[in-house]
């Protein structure tokens, strides 16, 4: 299973980086391959390291303007010319995502791929990694756009929150038939 994870590349507390490594040794361990967006910083390099020492495969999406935080160790590296590259190329080499904890990039990348979800561009499992409660704000408001019609499927066919790494591959692993 080719599962991309959107995350910062900030350098976060322990809160964070604990169930990133944790999800990550899960994707190793399973044979699975990070699609990721190939920075070699922060969190995105913990999760790399996390795949990468379990044992599984890494395919890095940068952009020609991070093309210098670039990890040289993945197994493949693409360089997108922009950011909306960037996302569609993430998506078409997944067959799952899971957004783990960040910024306004990963929010605009989170948004963008439940977008597409919404409007059946695509049918892939997405999964909100909620460590450290990161997500709960944001599950409440997706909870009140199903909750007052702004949602045109159910909320539980758009996004499973799940609170620990277990529990987001569990998920993945039963939408896709994968064990």
């Amino acid at each position: 299973m080719n599962i991309c994870v959107f995350l910062s590349a900030a350098e976060l507390d322990e809160r964070y980086t604990r169930p990133a490594r944790e999800f990550a040794e899960l994707i190793g361990k399973g044979g699975h391959t990070l699609v990721w967006g190939g920075s070699d910083v922060g969190l995105m390099k913990v999760v790399a390291d996390g795949v990468e020492e379990a044992g599984g495969r890494l395919v890095g999406v940068s952009v020609e303007f991070l093309q210098a935080k670039a990890r040289a160790t993945a197994d493949e590296m693409v360089i997108a010319k922009d950011l909306a590259e960037r996302k569609a190329l993430l998506l078409a080499k997944s067959d799952a995502v899971v957004v783990m904890v960040g910024g306004t990039g990963t929010l605009d990348e989170a948004t963008e791929i439940l977008e597409l979800k919404k409007h059946g561009h695509h049918t892939k499992p997405v999964v909100l990694l909620n460590a450290a409660g990161f997500y709960d704000g944001l599950k409440e408001q997706f909870q009140r756009m199903d909750d007052e019609g702004f949602l045109p499927l159910p909320l539980t066919d758009l996004v499973f929150f799940a609170e620990d790494g277990v529990a987001a591959m569990a998920y993945l692993e039963e939408s896709l038939g994968v064990r």
